[in-house]
Order: C-alpha cells, then sequence, then structure tokens
C-alpha cells in the first residue's frame, strides 16, 4: 500500500486533506520555487506544481504518491504573489476591489516507483465587492495577507468582502480536494489504498 505525501508546509492544504479523510505525511519539498516573471501561463504554474513533486523524491522512503501543488491569484494575466510587506498588501487588495479575479491551482501527482505522473489545473473565479479604505485597513491590520499570494485568505475573510465564487471554493483555499482524488484515480489508484479515517504525520 502506497503512502500519500503532501510536498507542502501549508496549514491550508494540510486541512484540505485531513477533512477529505485522507491519511497522508507531509514532506517538504527541497525545490526552490521561482517564477521568471509575474506573466501567468498554465504551464508555468504546471511547471512549478511539477518540479515540487520531483523535488521531494530524495525524501521518499516508502512507495508513495507525491502530492506537489502550487496556487496562484491572477488579474489581467499577471500574477499576484505574496506581498512583501503590508503597503503592498493594501496595494493588492485595492487592485482586486470590485474587481473579478481568479486562482489557479496546479497539481502534480507523482508515483515514487514509476516516475508516472499527472498534472491537473483548476481555475476558479472570485468577485469582490468594492472595498472602503477601512475594510481594506481592517483586513491587513487583523489578519496576516503575507503569507497568502493576491494577499487575502478567502477562509478568513469577514462578511461583505467576496461578492461571488464560480467554481471549487478549495481550489482557492489552495488545494480542490477533488482534483487530488480524480488524479489518483487517473494514475490507476484506487481510494481503498487510503484509509479513511483523517489524520497526517510530519517530520
Amino acid at each position: 500500500m502506497k503512502e500519500l505525501v503532501l510536498a507542502s508546509k501549508s496549514p491550508r492544504r494540510r486541512e484540505i486533506l485531513q477533512k477529505a479523510g485522507l491519511n497522508f505525511v507531509i514532506k517538504k519539498s527541497d525545490y526552490e520555487e521561482e517564477l521568471s516573471d509575474k506573466i501567468f501561463t498554465y504551464k508555468k504554474i504546471e511547471t512549478l506544481a511539477k518540479n515540487k513533486a520531483f523535488g521531494t523524491l530524495k525524501n521518499i522512503k516508502n512507495p508513495a504518491y507525491i502530492i506537489g501543488a502550487d496556487t496562484v491569484v491572477v488579474y489581467k494575466n499577471k500574477i499576484l504573489t505574496k506581498p512583501s510587506d503590508k503597503n503592498e498588501a493594501y496595494s493588492t487588495l485595492r487592485q482586486l476591489s470590485g474587481k473579478t479575479h481568479t486562482v489557479v491551482t496546479s497539481l502534480c501527482i507523482l508515483d515514487s516507483e514509476t516516475q508516472k505522473y499527472i498534472i491537473n489545473s483548476t481555475t476558479t473565479s472570485v468577485e469582490f465587492y468594492p472595498l472602503t479604505e477601512e475594510m481594506i485597513i481592517k483586513y491587513v491590520d487583523e489578519f496576516n495577507p503575507m503569507d497568502k499570494a493576491g494577499a487575502y485568505g478567502i477562509q478568513e475573510l469577514p462578511e461583505g468582502y467576496v461578492k461571488n465564487v464560480s467554481g471549487d471554493i478549495e481550489n482557492v483555499i489552495g488545494l480542490s480536494s477533488l482534483a487530488v482524488v480524480n488524479s489518483i484515480k487517473e494514475l490507476e489508484a484506487t481510494l481503498e489504498e487510503f484509509p479513511t479515517k483523517s489524520s497526517y504525520l510530519q517530520d
């Protein structure tokens, strides 16, 4: 029976897999993420996900399916990365105010034994209400936008910020459990290989 390995330290991805009822081990990838520029293409994000999965291979002792993932916020075909400081977080949220943007998560499931892999991308549209200056300041000061692409976490935004979500909201949080399950199936795995009791281990 193969292990399921999450190549990420993201607490949000961990929580999503736990809620999906999958047992998994957390092993951070050795791959250092790089973006040559901030122009969005699916290939660019899918390559990052693939590199994260393969960057974990040497740390795998038992046969495993490795999950590599990368999530980006895209507005006007530009990737909005994690803000470097509060001023950049303010600027990003002002840019998204009253507008619709997309969130793309690319997912690579890698079989550590055969090195066969599959890549899928999930896209979700998010529309914000027009945000007042006070709303933006409140969010940036009271929450932690610095560790989130696009300077926000949809699961923690107060009421009145998000007008509409079209697509999988888990994808916006960081990882679609449906995409994970479907990708595993495409690698000819069955859900019976993974116990339904939710737990995880971390090195």
